[in-house]
């Protein structure tokens, strides 16, 4: 499937048997395509959140939300077997940092999004908790700064010079701000 791996489209084994009948046994392909979709260079890119691709290498749809959020756990399991105690915080930070990223992709509203991947596994509904409430601080911190900008009747150079910032950072901050604080304007 290249030296890229790219999510392939649900269905692509009834594809590839149709396409090419007399080329695969069955069970050799669905052997195959199981390892291919299991291996972690396969899971990388669907933790990425890439969109799935036909056997022409088109997009045909996009990454569901819970299959982005699955593979981006399997990963952490599996570097947490390979990571020395010392640093699987760090790796957890990591997870966590990238669930909130996808939290934030997947265009559902974090209730909904804790809803479609909430599992019996307390320590992944703790990853999750743990993102969630990463990006309510978030949200938090760019309120503050949406409110102190508005105070100050600066632009935004000007505020950005007054406290040590990057124009483009408080641009960012600012916009997660007033989406946070009116998500119907920015729909």
């Amino acid at each position: 499937f290249g030296a890229r791996f790219l999510p392939l489209k649900r269905g692509v084994y009834e594809d590839l048997i149709a396409r090419h009948p007399d080329a695969f046994k069955a069970e050799d392909l669905k052997l195959a395509m199981g390892l291919h979709a299991r291996s972690s260079r396969y899971l990388e890119s669907v933790a990425a959140g890439h969109p799935r691709h036909d056997l022409e290498g088109q997009v045909v749809e996009p990454m569901a939300p819970e299959h982005v959020h699955h593979a981006i756990l399997e990963l952490y399991r599996r570097r947490l077997g390979r990571t020395a105690q010392a640093e699987q915080e760090a790796l957890r930070a990591q997870t966590v940092t990238r669930i909130a990223r996808a939290i934030e992709a997947s265009g559902l509203g974090r209730e909904d999004y804790a809803v479609l991947v909430r599992s019996r596994d307390a320590g992944t509904n703790a990853i999750v908790d743990e993102a969630l409430a990463s990006l309510s601080a978030q949200d938090a911190k760019a309120e503050a700064l949406l409110r102190a900008f508005e105070a100050s009747g600066k632009s935004e150079q000007e505020f950005a010079d007054m406290y040590g910032m990057k124009h483009g950072e408080v641009t960012r901050t600012l916009q997660r701000a007033r989406a946070v604080r009116n998500p119907a304007a920015t729909a």
